[in-house]
Order: C-alpha cells, then structure tokens, then sequence
C-alpha cells in the first residue's frame, strides 16, 4: 500500500483476490491444527495447505518491526494476518525477502516457526508483495523480475515455503503505470493458477490497487482487464477505504460505504454477476485512525469499523482487513499515518475487536 505499511499510503486502495474453491476430499485440504475453511466443524490435525475462511478479518502485519505473530494473536486474539511485504533485492533482481532485506529471502524461511505457533492456535497468514517502497522504488516482483515463468516459481516457492493458500499483490505508485510489469505479473499468476488447478492446491491471489470514495479508478481497473485478458480468475476485490487526498472526504464510513457500492456496479459489469453475487466478492480494508492525508481530516474511528462489520454481514461480502494491527492503540493521539498507533484516543485492538467477529462468521 502506499505509504503507510513499509511507510504508508497516499491513495486508497484495492485488493483484488482471485481464487478457487476446492472440495473437502481433496487431497490439497488435509488441514492444520485448528485450521480449516468455510464450514469446518473444528480444529484438525494432519497437515497441508488450508484454505483461508471464505468470511474473515485478516489486518496486516508490518514485517520490519520485531514484533511476533505469536505474541501478537496473544494480545489481540487476532488469527489471521497479511505479512506484509515481500519485495525482490534490487530492481533487476527475481529474489524475494521479507521487506527486501537480503538477510531474510523466501528461503531463509523468517518466520516459519512464528507461523507455525499460530497455526496451532488455529489461525494462518497470508504473504503480500510490494508496498508503496517496493512499487515506488522498483523492486516490486512485477517490475523487476523480467521473466513472467521465473516470477511464476518464485510466487510457487513462497507458497511451498509456508505452506499458504493466499497471496496478497500490493500494485500502487509507480507500478500502476508500467504496463509491462502489470502485464508479466498477471502472465505469472495465470500460470500459478493454472498449476494449482492442477495440483489440487487451494490458491487465492488478491491484487491491491487505488480506488476512491465512488469506486474504482481507471489503473485499477486497467490492471483488473489485464488480469481477464490473461486468464486470471477474479473472484473477489478487497477495496481500502482510507488515504482518499480529495480534500472532501471526511465521513470515513460514508465514504467506505459508497467506495464499495461503486466497486458493486464495477463488478457486475466487469464479471457479467447479479448485485447479490457481486456483494460476495468484494471485502474491505479500512486504516484505524488518522490516516495519511496531511490535512489530517481522514480519521477511521471505531464506529466506522463497526459500520463497515454491519455492511458486511448484511451484503455476506468476504475479506475485512486493516492497516496494521500494529497501529491499533492509542499511544500517539493526533499523530497522522504513524506505523505503531492509531493517531486518537482508544483502548488497546479497539478496531481489532469489532472486525475480529468477522472471522468465520456467522
């Protein structure tokens, strides 16, 4: 996302998941303990990719602070997280690490036992790539990595690495404007689908793209008609309602609301649905507090969290998400865009503690 996580955002923006479903007998489903999808009765106890649940509240984590996922899900009773982000060396380069840090590539393996701990609390996480810094900065898998095949495996290490069933594509900044690595990206998740086709591996891929307060704007939605004319599935878009820089907006949860009423049409268009059906793929990604807009006017309060809850079990739409667990506190009232606090006066996971019902729900 812009700016904020690696550094925060100075657009709203999007996130496109394309995803597919896969039959309790698969051999892809054996779960984790806990772990299990949409419907699961209970906790499990083999082992193997398990698909994120179809209802779920997954804020994201900032991958450069020290903090645990561990110690983190034991404050918040969060169980779902989106790590956030994955970004290549340097911009020619195809090799992912945790926030770019040459130290911590995909096959160094940060963070396996972290996530381990929390699958066996009965909850997972989701890898995301790019951020603001890599799309700013060029080391966005997309833009530097020039093969669409070499970027393919890479996305297939990390899920084979973590054993995911989800990856987040954080597309902002200057990476909506190059056409050939949008173009190589979406080439590169065709084939992954295709492959998890075929190997029976639940998979979902969610691209993260601007939008404003009526929908989607034109990038995103040029990078959404790539992903069609590639073969990619769209199955549900996950718009973040926050970071707006109109000079209007003010009322976060109108504008959240009206955001993903404009992305309903948007959809039905772009995937020939009904309005119902149009409701279930779309989430949202709300960002706790003040946000970056330097007039400091765009404040998310705990009632618009709760208003967009509402929204979301009355629609049945799919992902709520927030930018970042890391932030809800109110250690820095009147602090715009801070990475480690909201900005306003609240209690510890405030925001947390409204979206977390959404996991599994009803």
């Amino acid at each position: 996302m812009a700016r904020m996580r690696s550094r925060t955002a100075a657009a709203a923006t999007l996130i496109l998941i394309g995803s597919m479903a896969l039959g309790a007998g698969s051999p892809a489903l054996a779960a984790r303990p806990g772990g299990g999808g949409p419907g699961a009765a209970g906790p499990n106890v083999t082992t193997g990719p398990v698909a994120i649940p179809v209802h779920v509240y997954a804020p994201y984590f900032e991958t450069w602070t020290p903090d645990t996922l561990a110690a983190t899900e034991a404050a918040s009773h969060v169980k779902y997280y989106t790590l956030a982000f994955l970004e290549t060396l340097s911009k020619t380069s195809c090799t992912l690490a945790w926030d770019g840090v040459a130290a911590d590539t995909v096959a160094s393996g940060k963070y396996s036992t972290d996530i381990d701990t929390l699958r066996s609390r009965g909850g997972d996480v989701i890898p995301s790539f790019g951020g603001w810094s890599a799309d700013q900065g060029g080391t966005e898998i997309g833009d530097s990595c020039g093969n669409p095949t070499t970027i393919f495996e890479a996305y297939q290490a990390v899920l084979l690495k973590y054993n995911v069933t989800r990856l987040d594509m954080d597309i902002e900044g200057r990476s909506l404007t190059k056409t050939v690595g949008i173009d190589r990206r979406n080439r590169a998740i065709a084939m992954l689908q295709s492959w998890a086709t075929t190997s029976s591996y639940p998979l979902t891929i969610s691209y993260t793209l601007p939008t404003s307060a009526s929908g989607l704007e034109a990038s995103g939605l040029a990078v959404l008609n790539n992903a069609k004319a590639n073969g990619v599935r769209i199955d549900i878009v996950q718009p973040m309602v926050f970071d707006y820089y109109d000079r209007v907006t003010r009322d976060m949860g109108a504008a959240a609301e009206s955001a993903l009423r404009g992305l309903n049409g948007q959809l039905r268009t772009l995937l020939g649905i009904s309005e119902a059906e149009a409701w279930t793929h779309e989430g949202a990604t709300i960002m706790n507090g003040i946000d970056d807009y330097p007039k400091k006017t765009e404040v998310t309060q705990v009632a618009d969290a709760q208003r967009l809850l509402n929204l979301a079990k009355t629609n049945h739409m799919s992902t709520l998400s927030m930018w970042a667990i890391q932030r809800d506190n109110g250690g820095c009232p009147g602090n715009g865009g801070a990475n480690n606090c909201s900005g306003i006066v609240q209690g510890p996971y405030d925001f947390s503690n409204v979206l977390n019902q959404y996991t599994n729900w009803p």
